[in-house]
C-alpha cells in the first residue's frame, strides 16, 4: 500500500527563545503546549517539521505526516462515481450533475471593515481581519473538498491557471475563491480517503461546445462579449444549457477520454468527443 505525505498544522502554546550561542537558538515548550486537531491515523509517522508564525503572533509547528493511501477497487461504488467540475467566481465549483458550490466571498464581505482599520492605521486590527478571512476561507474549502472526496472516486477539473487570472482585473475575486488550495485539498483527500484521483484536463471550448451533440453551434457564447450569457440554446440539437453545467459536463467527457487514451492531452477536438457525421 502506497504512502502519502500530508502537511499537518498544530498550534503551539507559549514558547520561549533564548540564544545558546551566536549561531544557534534553542526552543523550550511548556507542558501540554502541542495541541493536535484530531487523532492521527493508525500507523502514521510524523517527520521533521518547521515553525511558523501567523499575522496575530501565534506560533505553529508544521510537520509532514506519512499515512497509508485509501484503495479504490474496480467495480466498487467509488470506482463508478465520477464527476466533472467547472471552477468559477460566482460559484466555486459547478458539478456535471448540476450541483453548485457557492463562493462565500470572505474577503469581499470584510473589505469595508479592513479598509476602515487600514485608514485608521490600526495595524493589529487589520492583521486580525486578514487572519480571520484566511481561516474562514480555509475552513470552508476543507469542508467543501471533504464532501466531494467522500462522494466521488474520480474528479476531473478544468486546468485553469489562477496565477494568470490573478494578473487581470479579476485578481481579487480569483484570490478570494481559492482555486489552487481547493484543487490541492481535493487531490490529497481523494488519495487518502478513497484511493481516488483528481485529474486536470484542458478546458478549451468546454463552454462553447454542446454537451449533448458535441458540436460548436453558431448560437454559442463567444469571447468576452459572451461572459454575461448564462444560458444558451444549441441551434443543432435544440438543447438548453446552463453555461457552467455544460462546461462541467464537457470537462467530464474530456477526463474520461483522457483516461481511455492514456494521456492528459484530450481536447474537444479529439475523435472521442466529436459526434459522428
Amino acid at each position: 500500500m502506497a504512502a502519502l505525505a500530508l502537511p499537518t498544522l498544530a498550534r503551539l502554546g507559549p514558547v520561549q527563545y533564548w540564544p545558546r550561542s551566536i549561531s544557534r537558538w534553542w526552543l523550550r515548550l511548556p507542558r501540554r503546549a502541542l495541541r493536535l486537531h484530531r487523532p492521527l491515523p493508525e500507523g502514521a509517522r510524523i517527520g521533521a517539521g518547521s515553525f511558523s508564525q501567523d499575522t496575530r503572533g501565534r506560533w505553529y509547528i508544521n510537520c509532514p505526516v506519512e499515512v497509508c493511501e485509501g484503495v479504490c477497487l474496480p467495480g466498487s461504488w467509488r470506482w463508478t462515481r465520477r464527476v466533472g467540475i467547472d471552477l468559477g467566481l460566482k460559484d466555486l465549483a459547478t458539478l456535471s450533475t448540476g450541483e453548485k458550490v457557492k463562493v462565500p466571498k470572505f474577503y469581499r464581505r470584510s473589505e469595508e471593515r479592513l479598509a476602515t482599520a487600514q485608514r485608521a492605521r490600526k495595524t493589529k486590527r487589520a492583521r486580525a481581519i486578514h487572519a480571520k478571512i484566511a481561516n474562514r476561507r480555509k475552513d470552508f474549502l476543507h469542508k467543501a473538498s471533504a464532501k466531494l472526496a467522500k462522494e466521488y472516486g474520480f474528479i476531473f477539473v478544468g486546468g485553469i491557471s489562477p496565477s494568470k487570472l490573478a494578473q487581470t482585473w479579476m485578481a481579487k475575486s480569483v484570490l478570494d475563491a481559492g482555486w489552487s488550495r481547493f484543487r490541492n485539498m481535493l487531490a490529497w483527500k481523494l488519495r487518502l480517503r478513497s484511493g481516488g484521483m483528481l485529474l486536470e484536463v484542458l478546458e478549451h471550448h468546454t463552454t462553447q461546445t454542446c454537451s449533448e451533440c458535441g458540436r460548436l453551434p453558431s448560437s454559442r457564447p463567444r469571447g468576452i462579449a459572451g461572459l454575461g450569457i448564462r444560458e444558451w440554446t444549441c441551434d443543432d440539437c435544440g438543447a438548453v444549457h446552463d453555461r457552467d453545467v455544460n462546461a462541467a459536463k464537457n470537462i467530464l467527457r474530456c477526463g474520461l477520454t483522457a483516461l481511455a487514451e492514456g494521456a492528459l492531452t484530450s481536447r474537444l477536438g479529439s475523435p472521442g468527443l466529436q459526434a459522428e457525421e
